[in-house]
């Protein structure tokens, strides 16, 4: 019965996404938030046509904050969580790494832990039923609280990390992305990562620090999508920060701002490759920052839209300089960078960054076309449900919420604010933020 009820719960988790959308894509998304005695903020979206919850908790402790000489601390940390748990007095075995994931391949359910630039997160996948739920949660208590860090397990798989930043460092988007990162954002977080070096210095005493400063409950900030209650929800979420150390929390330590450039930078790195790898940018803007959907709609006009891009138009479509060619902005508790980035024949490489800057220079200067923002709004609009037809992009819309302070209705409203607006509002959005006069160009290849 129990194996029965296993491939039941795989089907649910891996099969739900029509189910969940019928249920929720054509309707408001009310988003309830309330913070528990703890501090935990929590927000929930029910959604009771399947029987089924995501947890996402996340902590402002992602690589930005890496200690400096031990660049891939966050990282390697959420790693290691699923190297197994100690076992801490309540009856309950120390479980190995193979333990750990025999019990949530019993469970029918998924737990994992990851960081990027800003955030540390933990995700639970369960079905509601509930004895699994329950088994589920308390599993996962135990995994977030008590990781066992074994050092012996981290040798081997910091070689492992080693290996795979020795390989990553043998293609040329690596390198010609790790140049542009450093210009872009000078001595910020930012623009570090892991190293050989840095990862030699890690300890699992590090791991341990880090786990016992940063992963508080009064730091945590927990969304919830599914088949629960507000009380379900609320027990759900004290229980899985339970084991963690309460108190209250000190103000954490700023983290200086990604400076503007001050004047253009051109580097150019020889690489024996058949491609010449180019990239244009500079630091953008903070995630929260108003001009955000002005810089998203206009941004799809100017090279995200594919083939109806201007910079697609111009570079590929009239001049076959590249086959593909993007444009993005990647806005974050700082100012991420706004990148421009395509490949080429290195022989073309400086006629296709030529057509770039004069298509570049010309949409902050002029903005958008009335048809062009008309088309980009019912491409934007018509494609909205997509972002939401899920469990777990839902859950990543309401975490995108709670971690940027949106408003509550941000969803209800987005397709409204974005047929609000203007070209004018798209032309100013972009001259406040982009000055082409003032980017980084990396051009690595052909040599």
């Amino acid at each position: 019965m129990f194996a029965i009820n296993m491939r039941v719960a795989h089907a649910w988790l891996t099969g739900a996404t029509a189910l969940f959308c019928h249920g929720v894509c054509d309707a408001a998304i009310p988003i309830v938030h309330w913070t528990q005695a703890s501090g935990t903020q929590v927000f929930l979206v029910q959604s009771p046509s399947i029987p089924m919850v995501d947890v996402r908790i996340e902590w402002d402790a992602g690589t930005r904050r890496d200690p400096a000489g031990k660049e891939g601390l966050a990282s390697t940390m959420a790693a290691s969580l699923a190297d197994g748990v100690r076992a801490v007095g309540r009856g309950e075995p120390a479980l190995d790494e193979n333990g750990l994931g025999e019990a949530w391949a019993d469970l029918g359910a998924a737990f994992s832990a990851g960081a990027n630039a800003d955030r540390f997160s933990v995700s639970l996948r369960s079905l509601t039923e509930p004895a699994l739920l329950a088994k589920a949660v308390a599993l996962a208590a135990r995994q977030l609280a008590e990781p066992a860090f074994p050092a012996a397990v981290w040798r081997r798989d910091r070689l492992k990390w080693i290996a795979a930043l020795k390989e990553a460092d043998t293609r040329p988007a690596t390198l010609a992305g790790r140049a542009f990162s450093t210009a872009v954002y000078g001595g910020h977080p930012y623009g570090l990562e892991a190293t050989e070096a840095s990862l030699m210095r890690i300890g699992v005493r590090d791991m341990a620090a880090l786990h016992a400063r940063a992963l508080r409950p009064c730091y945590a900030k927990v969304s919830v999508v599914g088949a629960v209650s507000r009380a379900q929800t609320d027990a759900l979420v004290a229980q899985l920060l339970g084991r963690l150390p309460a108190g209250n929390c000190p103000a954490l330590p700023p983290v200086p701002d990604v400076q503007p450039l001050q004047q253009a930078q051109h580097k150019t790195l020889p690489f024996a490759s058949a491609q010449a790898h180019v990239l244009l940018g500079q630091p953008g803007y903070l995630r929260n920052d108003p001009d955000h959907l002005a810089l998203v709609v206009g941004n799809h006009i100017l090279g995200s839209g594919g083939a109806s891009s201007r910079l697609t138009d111009q570079v590929r479509e009239k001049r076959g300089l590249s086959y593909s060619v993007d444009s993005q902005f990647a806005p974050g508790m700082h100012a991420g960078a706004f990148t421009i980035s395509l490949q080429t024949r290195p022989d073309q490489a400086g006629q296709a960054l030529q057509v770039v800057r004069e298509v570049l220079s010309i949409f902050v200067e002029q903005g958008p076309s009335e048809e062009e923002l008309q088309a980009a709004k019912q491409n934007l609009v018509g494609g909205f449900p997509l972002l939401l037809d899920g469990n777990i992009k839902l859950l990543d819309n309401v975490a995108n919420i709670a971690w940027n302070g949106l408003p509550l209705d941000y969803l209800d409203t987005w397709t409204q604010r974005v047929q609000d607006l203007t070209t004018a509002d798209i032309r100013a959005a972009f001259a406040r933020k982009l000055q082409p006069d003032r980017m980084v160009t990396v051009v690595l290849g052909g040599g």
